[in-house]
């Protein structure tokens, strides 16, 4: 079958990458699994060995008669659920339990920022855990690995960016491995990689504001080549207080550091005097 370049389809053919995703999923008898882009189902198999149930949600029309006929037992049974339609425009209530389940998912590369941001932040009803297969430089900016970088390719300390500080409120990111772009079909231009987000919980906004978290975030990231003082408008003494170096930039700050930033300075209008 032709794949749909508009669908950004890449099919996973790396018996040994299939496996690494199970593995990773951490799959028991009782799980239910929501499964994005099975494709031609050779994932949606090994999910089906191992999980209680499978919801799977595929966009391409053609696929759908081969994923019916290929699980019609499945589908009999209730074991196995098909939804014909785009993960990003189906309502969540609609589409995920309300108890608990994980997400497994090969997702195109470019609906990678909105689709995190829809199951981390914008449903009642997180998964658990998502196991993920995505672009291998975006993985390893969300789980803040360390970069080469220079003519001698030396290794550079990982820095945080808007991107890993958002899935890090919200779970634990960890790349599992690298998947090479010929394990495809077809071959995508660059290398992928398994990225599994564990403990998925909005705990850690239990009393902060997620609005006013990520607008300072935003705020402090919009100049990443200025200190972070200069783009929060907060006086040096302010961020010492805070536990935060004077000449700090964003991109050196934890987790911790925002949260304490976001309790300290409360909302961030877009102009507001340095904290006193």
């Amino acid at each position: 079958m032709l794949k749909k370049k508009s669908l950004g389809q890449h099919f996973l053919r790396s018996n040994g990458a299939l496996a690494k995703i199970v593995e990773a999923a951490k799959l028991a008898s009782a799980d239910t699994v929501v499964e994005v882009g099975p494709g031609e189902g050779v994932l949606t198999e090994l999910l089906l060995q191992q999980a209680g149930k499978v919801i799977a949600v595929e966009k391409d029309d053609r696929l759908i008669p081969l994923l019916q006929k290929k699980f019609a037992s499945e589908l009999a049974s209730g074991k196995f659920e098909l939804v014909h339609g785009d993960i990003l425009s189906l309502p969540t209530n609609y589409l995920l339990p309300t108890t608990y389940y994980k997400i497994v998912a090969n997702l195109p590369y470019y609906i990678t920022g909105q689709f995190l941001r829809t199951f981390l932040q914008g449903t009642a009803h997180p998964p658990a855990q998502m196991t993920l297969l995505l672009q291998k430089e975006v993985a390893r900016r969300i789980a803040c690995l360390p970069r080469q970088a220079g003519t001698r390719r030396r290794q550079v300390a990982p820095k945080e960016s808007v991107l890993s500080i958002s899935v890090k409120a919200y779970g634990t990111p960890r790349y599992i491995d690298t998947v090479k772009a010929g394990s495809f079909v077809p071959p995508p231009k660059v290398d992928s990689a398994i990225l599994n987000i564990e403990y998925i919980s909005k705990d850690f906004f239990g009393d902060v504001s997620e609005s006013d978290f990520f607008a300072l975030v935003r705020r402090g990231f919009a100049h990443p080549r200025k200190v972070l003082a200069s783009n929060l408008s907060a006086t040096g003494e302010f961020l010492a207080a805070c536990g935060i170096p004077e000449k700090a930039r964003a991109e050196d700050l934890l987790l911790g550091d925002w949260r304490q930033l976001t309790v300290r300075m409360g909302p961030v209008p877009s102009t507001r005097e340095a904290p006193r």
